[in-house]
């Protein structure tokens, strides 16, 4: 006889065991090694994370290894080009530009994944609440998600960096203020199909608390949007803080960001001094391709289709 075992609360049907033709029971297939293996399917998502490997030990081991003084300005030294010394050569306050683009990579990345973390926790209890609970609370939950869609992100995100001061906290806590919407439509959205589902009436039938059956069959079943929606998250984050950093409004020095630096670059545009340019804008591309790459693969690898066979 075939022994099945389903949990209802969960995104996947688990098939507990099989007959085989010879009548012997064969091991369960692993829901990781299936989602391994859909994601190591997708070569550009395995160069993504090669990619942010590499940016990430740049960035944070790099330092230790190349020590730059960035903090005291050395304007004997301004921008001087590419050499032995200083491979990616000098800005125009005498910095190396090689430390800097560590240093800079460091707060991007830093305000990137929190920003992207609060605002997608944020986003999940927002939306899990108002697409489980329905009804005038829903409606009401909506419609605040509606009116922060008709501010414009850079126009509020100008307004708060102007008013707090530029810390690396405040910008993640600015760039989660404007980035928390989509988590909260879409986790919204996915509530209000499943808390019609028998599994989820059955529980509630059964006296089990809101919390629990929120924890249990909602967010469990939503686990592959919230993390594709947060690696996605990342990127963006990096692309506002480098908006902010491009108006002006980015990290006070001597902090600066790759925005900052690409900024600052662009003031010598024509002066021939690609090294302040070229930079921190490849840096930037490469970092938001890379998550863009691995939140493409994640997208798949969770999606219960692809892991059936």
């Amino acid at each position: 006889m075939t022994a099945l075992r389903a949990d209802s609360g969960d995104a996947t049907v688990a098939v507990a065991s099989r007959e085989s033709e010879g009548g012997e029971l064969q091991a369960p297939t692993s829901s990781l090694k299936m989602f391994l293996s859909v994601f190591g399917e997708n070569r550009l998502a395995v160069v993504g994370l090669v990619i942010l490997a590499l940016i990430l030990g740049f960035c944070f081991i790099g330092p230790l290894v190349y020590h730059t003084n960035q903090v005291q300005t050395d304007f004997n030294s301004s921008t001087l080009p590419p050499s032995a010394a200083h491979p990616l050569g000098t800005d125009d306050a005498g910095y190396d530009v090689l430390g800097r683009l560590m240093v800079a990579g460091q707060v991007s990345l830093e305000v990137g994944l929190g920003g992207a973390l609060l605002s997608s926790l944020f986003g999940v209890i927002w939306g899990a609440i108002s697409g489980y609970v329905g009804g005038w609370l829903d409606a009401l939950m909506m419609r605040v998600v509606d009116a922060f869609y008709a501010i414009p992100p850079l126009l509020l995100m100008l307004l708060m960096a102007t008013i707090f001061s530029r810390t690396t906290l405040v910008f993640i806590v600015v760039v989660a203020i404007v980035s928390w919407l989509p988590t909260a439509r879409l986790v919204r959205g996915e509530s209000l199909a499943i808390r019609v589902r028998e599994y989820v009436e059955a529980a509630r039938s059964m006296g089990v608390r809101h919390v629990r059956i929120v924890q249990r069959h909602i967010l469990r079943n939503v686990i592959g949007t919230i993390v594709v929606q947060t690696t996605l998250q990342v990127a963006n984050a990096i692309l506002l803080l480098a908006a902010l950093s491009y108006l002006g409004l980015g990290p006070p020095p001597p902090s600066t960001s790759w925005g900052a630096m690409l900024n600052n670059g662009l003031n010598y545009i024509y002066d021939g001094y690609w090294w302040l340019i070229y930079p921190a804008g490849i840096a930037i591309v490469l970092t938001v391709i890379a998550f863009s790459f691995v939140g493409d693969a994640l997208r798949d690898a969770f999606d219960a289709r692809l892991q059936r066979h």
